[in-house]
């Protein structure tokens, strides 16, 4: 397999790949861990129906209206590298090269590993026993396996990511439908009533907690702009495929989380932890046919891996494309795959594995990704007053209203992250200070 640099132009791979695999990154990328270890803690924070079934509504609409915004930037810079080629269109390249320094060191390998140890916890649960060595373990070779599978070509990627995606989503929706049909009903209601409005405003700590879950758990909405320059006619099918995969996935999750639900008792739930899925698979299909279920649904995490080891290294060639002392980063084989930007991905990923737990993963890493997010659609106001002649195949939907919730909620988030997590946002600072030091190292190509 012959290897070669990279062109220094951005020119696409001459194999592109459909709307429909475009839309099976953008699901693939978020339906992971979160949907599947997020209800047990929003139960033990709010033990009602109702509440936990709106922080999931909110968690959609927010995703949605980051979704329409990244549209319209997308179609405006139909080319891959996600925030890092944007916020450096929109501000300036340093603060792109941050956002992909963020993206290279933690963005997406911190996620993958996530993923890979809920996936050896799933199949030691199944196994009937549980090792931290043998999760991690069983963890590093998923990782190793699935980076494997995107070195081949992005054709063969991109097939990949649709079979891996049809069979997590058919997977959930048995779940969901074995739900309402198989279990016996649990006393919830998914209306509002008596009690509700104080447990939300009387407990907003535990209300920002469970939204905190929920925004990581929706997060990877923007993945199509990772790979834009490997989908066809990319100005016109990126901002679809971010629009329909977003709201296919509010959907699932509406729907897997009332299942859960629908068929376990609250205080179960509450204890549950990480583990609701297996707990909620248990009373659908009883104790055996629960295991084979949950075993089943950590395969299916393998999408999710499978989209993030797909996209996160296209942000890494873009930066080795633009600056030289990064020229490494670019190489890619004669598929056209950025094969030294993957290996590097796998390698944090497997390092964090071994290195934090998975909680720990989530707290360090959310206030970074919400930063971006932060940045990159305050975006749209400052192209939309700057640059008002930019050609824009896709406009905001529902603009500034959708763009002012967007920013409001995240920027609430961020200050709740600041306030209540302090250590956590200091290791994510850190990460953007060094990415600085490095921005100033670097010097870009000429043009660039």
């Amino acid at each position: 397999m012959p290897v070669h640099s990279a062109p220094v132009s951005a020119t696409s791979p001459p194999l592109r790949v459909p709307l429909l695999a475009a839309v099976a990154i953008v699901v693939g990328n978020m339906v992971g861990a979160g949907v599947f270890m997020s209800l047990g803690f929003q139960a033990a924070e709010l033990p009602s129906g109702f509440p936990i079934m709106l922080i999931w509504l909110v968690g959609g609409v927010l995703a949605f209206c980051g979704a329409v915004n990244y549209a319209e930037l997308a179609a405006a810079f139909p080319r891959s590298g996600g925030e890092y080629q944007l916020l450096s269109r929109i501000y300036h390249p340093g603060v792109g090269f941050v956002s992909g320094w963020i993206s290279m060191i933690a963005g997406f390998p911190a996620p993958v590993a996530l993923l890979a140890l809920m996936i050896g916890e799933n199949v030691c649960l199944a196994a009937g026993g549980e090792s931290l060595l043998v999760v991690r373990l069983i963890a590093a070779g998923v990782v190793v396996s699935i980076t494997g599978v995107h070195l081949i070509s992005v054709a063969f990627s991109g097939r990949f990511q649709w079979l891996a995606t049809g069979l997590k989503v058919l997977l959930i929706l048995t779940l969901t439908v074995c739900g309402f049909v198989l279990a016996e009903r649990q006393p919830v209601s998914f209306l509002p009533q008596s009690g509700d409005g104080a447990m939300l405003w009387g407990n907003l700590n535990g209300f920002c907690a469970s939204l905190i879950y929920v925004l990581f758990a929706y997060s990877g909405w923007n993945a199509a702009c990772y790979v834009a320059g490997e989908v066809e006619r990319p100005e016109r099918n990126v901002p679809r495929a971010l629009l329909i995969g977003t709201a296919a996935v509010t959907v699932l999750y509406l729907a897997v989380n009332a299942a859960m639900l629908h068929v376990t008792p609250m205080a179960e739930l509450a204890a549950s932890g990480p583990t609701v899925a297996f707990v909620a698979a248990a009373h659908i299909f009883g104790q055996a046919g629960g295991t084979i279920m949950y075993s089943l649904i950590a395969l299916g995490l393998v999408s999710a891996i499978s989209a993030m080891t797909w996209a996160g290294p296209r942000v890494s060639q873009q930066m080795g494309r633009d600056y030289p002392m990064l020229s490494f980063l670019a190489r890619t084989n004669g598929s056209g795959v950025p094969w030294m930007a993957g290996l590097i991905q796998c390698a944090l990923a497997v390092g964090i594995i071994f290195t934090m737990p998975p909680e720990q993963i989530i707290n360090c890493t959310e206030f970074l990704l919400q930063l971006v997010l932060l940045l990159t659609v305050w975006g749209v106001v400052h192209l939309r007053i700057r640059q008002p002649e930019l050609p824009r195949p896709c406009r905001a939907w529902g603009y500034p209203y959708t763009t002012g919730l967007f920013l409001i909620m995240i920027a609430f988030t961020l200050a709740w992250l600041l306030s209540r997590r302090p250590d956590d946002t200091r290791w994510g600072l850190a990460i953007v200070v060094i990415g600085v030091v490095f921005y100033f190292m670097a010097k870009p190509r000429e043009g660039k």
